[in-house]
């Protein structure tokens, strides 16, 4: 189920990832990567200077509040960025970084193999807050305003004093040793120092779950929040074991070990009804089309359903048909083949010898191998875990 788990979040990764996109616009683009801001941050900066005029209706403290909330997304993205243009020194790109509610996401290709890389590239980002926060200090020296916070809130302090332990809050939550935290990997390359990735990332998420039950009980006595902490742990936790035992497993396997290799076909000019009748008999919902031995596109349920209320179902499938899709070797690493669907909108990967079909892979049927793969490895009469 675990493992199940992960791949059914690979499937829907890009299916989500396109409305991301569309509710998000790009603000910047620094070292090569795209920083994009989501539109639910612009909400969370009404409400934050509402909420101020509505307790003390002061324009300037609603201003000092929605300076400091930039100043703090700010330090996110440079914490990010930390993390990415140290991943780059491995060799690992960084597709983009979004600014959410949240936080900020960084999405790169891969976390580093190696221990002594994931800890640099771990502690990169707390120690761009560090070394904020030190600059900062330096600031307030110079400028003889305080260090330490006067008020407990922060409120009534300088921007550079608030600022300066919002970094260190910043730096100190993301060194909690839990996934999906900072501190979680930088455990886990700890660990894997001196035992296999897997067994470290298994130890990892059994101590992140034990703090995030500590955090759900302190939060039903103490803050709301903190149950959300212990959600956001728990889950991230899951997540990094289960994709440590899916690329355990496809790591040794083949687009060919992996692919599907009956499944039906379409031609351009056919119509999409035959693609509904297909769909109401079988368990295939993408369709290769095929002219000739050539594909020249696959056929979605997305498409398919735009296609039936625009055009009713006598339409040409050539005409629904999304043109850009994935390719594949059978004989190309599974793993390798898979990581090229984050990026794609068709979460269909096309198997060809040349220009002949010869298979259809997607993360559903990534799902079933390695869950038949470790089925087999279990002995008999033991419980799935």
């Amino acid at each position: 189920m675990v493992v199940a788990s992960a791949m059914q979040g690979l499937a829907t990764m890009k299916t989500m990832q396109p409305a991301r996109r569309r509710l998000s616009m790009r603000i910047a683009r620094v070292a090569g990567i795209d920083v994009y801001v989501h539109v639910t941050f612009f909400l969370l900066l009404a409400w934050v200077a509402v909420s101020h005029l509505m307790k003390d209706g002061s324009v300037g403290g609603a201003a000092s509040a929605v300076a400091l909330l930039l100043c703090v997304f700010g330090s996110v993205v440079l914490h990010e960025l930390g993390h990415a243009l140290t991943a780059r020194r491995f060799g690992i790109r960084t597709r983009d970084i979004t600014l959410l509610p949240i936080g900020g996401v960084a999405r790169l290709e891969k976390m580093p193999e190696r221990p002594g890389q994931e800890l640099v590239v771990a502690l990169a980002g707390p120690a761009v807050n560090v070394a904020l926060a030190g600059l900062l200090a330096v600031v307030l020296v110079l400028l003889g305003l305080p260090l330490v916070p006067r008020a407990p809130e922060l409120t009534f302090d300088p921007l550079p004093t608030r600022l300066l332990w919002v970094n260190l809050s910043l730096a100190a939550f993301n060194l909690l040793p839990a996934f999906p935290m900072d501190g979680g990997r930088v455990l886990r390359a700890v660990l894997a120092m001196t035992m296999p990735r897997a067994r470290a990332t298994e130890v990892a998420a059994a101590l992140g779950r034990a703090l995030a039950v500590v955090f759900a009980v302190l939060g039903l006595l103490f803050s709301p929040m903190l149950v959300l902490l212990a959600l956001f742990v728990w889950g991230g936790a899951g997540v990094e074991v289960a994709g440590e035992r899916l690329k355990a497993v496809l790591s040794g396997a083949s687009v060919e070990d992996t692919m599907v290799t009956e499944f039906h076909t379409l031609a351009p000019s056919e119509p999409v009804r035959r693609a509904v009748d297909l769909t109401l008999a079988s368990f295939q919902t993408d369709y290769p089309v095929v002219e000739g031995e050539r594909v020249v596109g696959v056929l979605t349920p997305l498409d398919l359903e735009h296609a039936l209320a625009a055009r009713g179902p006598d339409s040409s499938v050539g005409a629904a048909m999304r043109r850009e899709f994935q390719r594949a070797r059978p004989s190309e690493p599974a793993d390798e083949a898979l990581l090229r669907l984050t990026d794609a909108d068709c979460q269909t990967l096309v198997v060809v010898e040349g220009e002949r079909l010869v298979g259809l892979l997607t993360p559903g049927n990534a799902a079933e191998y390695v869950g038949f793969h470790r089925a087999l490895a279990r002995p008999p009469g033991a419980s799935a875990g």
